[in-house]
């Protein structure tokens, strides 16, 4: 009988400071590679901490009964984990070079970098397999804009194509839906439920129920640095859940398999 594949991630009584602050507070956490999972809860919660502490931005405080494995390794080359990984975050949104074209940005997921610097040997294959990202995310007229050029859906749907051009065992997305408009926004879940679709694992970082695409299906519920709920999607996304989550008496409308927060 083979043996199971070790999960994606896996965190037991993970603790992460930035500065003096204790951001994520003993945090146990199990993902496997094929889910498809959303982490939601508010600003400040402790969300884009969790993420560069996946993508080894930060480091857990070193710890008796502490430990993190990634794809069930503690230590990782970080190019070769972002290998592993397809990370589309508003951090990357930042640091595109504005004169880069489409095809400058997906290239530059090849060599984890924002941009392809002159030091960088782009080969044939690597070329096509950036080109097939792009069309993948039907955005292939792109290749040769410059990003300054592109309206913000585009150039997320570009970033999209970036984090798969590598061809990862599940991609991240961190606050997808930051500054695009309704048509952006509508074309990103789209697009997000397409690759959902091929198999690739998803996992969505968030404070917005409409990102949340229907066929993920667990939902964990983050506040303060700790997760509080963690269950099936339809289980999580209920009032008496999120009220407290966020602070605040909401309701909650399901149409089309999207949940809607107000």
């Amino acid at each position: 009988m083979p043996l199971s594949q070790p999960p994606l991630l896996d965190l037991q009584n993970v603790r992460v400071m930035r500065g003096s602050n204790v951001v994520l507070k003993d945090l146990t956490l199990q993902i496997r590679a094929d889910e498809k999972v959303a982490i939601l809860g508010p600003n400040g919660c402790g969300k884009s901490t969790l993420v560069k502490t996946v993508t080894r931005e930060c480091y857990q405080v070193v710890r008796e009964n502490s430990r993190m494995t990634i794809l069930g390794e503690e230590r990782w080359n970080v190019f070769e984990l972002r290998n592993m990984l397809g990370i589309v975050s508003n951090d990357l949104m930042s640091f595109l070079t504005t004169d880069a074209t489409g095809l400058d940005v997906v290239l530059s997921g090849f060599f984890s970098s924002a941009a392809v610097l002159p030091h960088h040997r782009v080969n044939s294959t690597q070329e096509s397999s950036a080109r097939a990202a792009l069309a993948q995310l039907e955005v292939e007229h792109l290749a040769e804009r410059s990003v300054c050029e592109m309206s913000s859906g585009e150039a997320k749907r570009v970033l999209i194509a970036r984090a798969l051009v590598h061809a990862p065992k599940t991609l991240l997305f961190d606050e997808p839906s930051n500054s695009l408009d309704f048509t952006a926004h509508a074309s990103l879940r789209q697009s997000m439920r397409s690759l959902a679709a091929s198999g690739i694992g998803i996992i969505l970082v968030t404070h917005d129920l409409s990102d949340i695409i229907p066929e993920i299906t667990r939902v964990l519920l983050m506040r303060n640095g700790q997760i509080v709920a963690d269950g099936p999607k339809e289980a999580m996304l209920q009032p008496h859940s999120l009220s407290p989550l966020f602070g605040s008496e909401v309701k909650i409308e399901r149409r089309d398999g999207y949940f809607h927060l107000w």
